[in-house]
């Protein structure tokens, strides 16, 4: 493992912890804790389902893909940010998956495909309309999102992955938020840093090619919202994902958060007790609801 992976393993964990201290399960939200979706023995294929107390019947699910550089995270890091949305009126399924180094690339994207393949097959068992799916991303979580959904639009891409996508399986639409669509290997930045960990290092120039979804992405990806704020650090992002969502005529709506007060740094809208959040959170439900 690299030097980055474990200081950010660590800056991150001490940083998630502090904003969620004192967090509690709010009294609205029924949770199914810990379930089951794919072979691994540890921790890394479980999954949980947040759904608003009250709401009988199926609800619009959101899937959310967890950030973290790739190297770091799982759902309990997103429980709460999960469960604020569950607030919303919908069913939310918040997952772990392999983390790098550990487990390369395509680890990462085989278990959201499992993912998947599980909200269809208990759609019914948890309430999940399946007719009103929708993706939530943030940093490398916003980067597999936009992967998986490129990959479920684009059957080329798909087979160029070589991963099992689950049939049947769309996003109404999707947020991406911070995100990271394009890395270039020549960069002296952290995500650059990071791919040695990522990137199984085999066949470097193919690799870099399948990790760039912009690349892949065709007139039936998903209707998206692409947001980013005054400080975070991968801000110029969506100006290299919006040309390719126009040019593909694609819906999108891109949201550009600041507050005069409070430093908005990357995925801001995860830290539920800023206003800048809840304002963010609610666009993109909002969002939702036209798809």
């Amino acid at each position: 493992m690299s030097a980055m992976s474990d200081q950010i393993r660590k800056m991150f964990g001490e940083g998630d912890a502090k904003r969620d201290a004192g967090l509690k399960t709010p009294d609205d939200i029924i949770r199914y804790d810990d379930i089951r979706y794919g072979t691994d023995d540890a921790k890394l294929h479980l999954l949980d389902v947040y759904r608003p107390k009250g709401k009988e019947g199926k609800l619009p699910v959101i899937l959310s893909v967890h950030g973290g550089g790739w190297v770091y995270g799982d759902k309990d890091v997103y429980q709460f940010y999960c469960m604020s949305l569950a607030q919303r009126g919908f069913a939310v399924v918040n997952y772990s998956y392999r983390l790098a180094p550990e487990y390369k690339f395509p680890a990462s994207l085989e278990d959201t495909c499992s993912v998947a393949a599980w909200m269809m097959v208990n759609a019914e068992t948890y309430g999940f309309d399946m007719e009103h799916v929708y993706g939530v991303g943030d940093s490398a979580g916003g980067h597999m999102l936009t992967i998986f959904a490129a990959a479920l639009t684009n059957p080329d891409y798909a087979q160029e992955l070589g991963v099992k996508l689950p049939t049947g399986f769309r996003f109404n639409a999707i947020a991406l938020n911070c995100g990271a669509f394009r890395i270039e290997l020549t960069a002296q930045d952290t995500t650059t840093a990071l791919m040695g960990d990522f990137l199984p290092g085999k066949d470097p120039e193919t690799e870099l090619k399948l990790i760039n979804p912009v690349e892949w992405i065709t007139e039936d990806f998903p209707p998206a919202f692409v947001m980013t704020s005054t400080n975070d650090f991968l801000k110029a992002q969506p100006s290299i994902l919006i040309p390719v969502l126009m040019e593909n005529d694609i819906p999108f709506v891109y949201r550009y958060y600041s507050d005069k007060d409070v430093p908005l740094g990357h995925v801001f809208h995860c830290n539920i007790r800023l206003n800048a959040a809840k304002l963010c959170n609610d666009e993109e439900c909002e969002f939702f609801r036209k798809y």
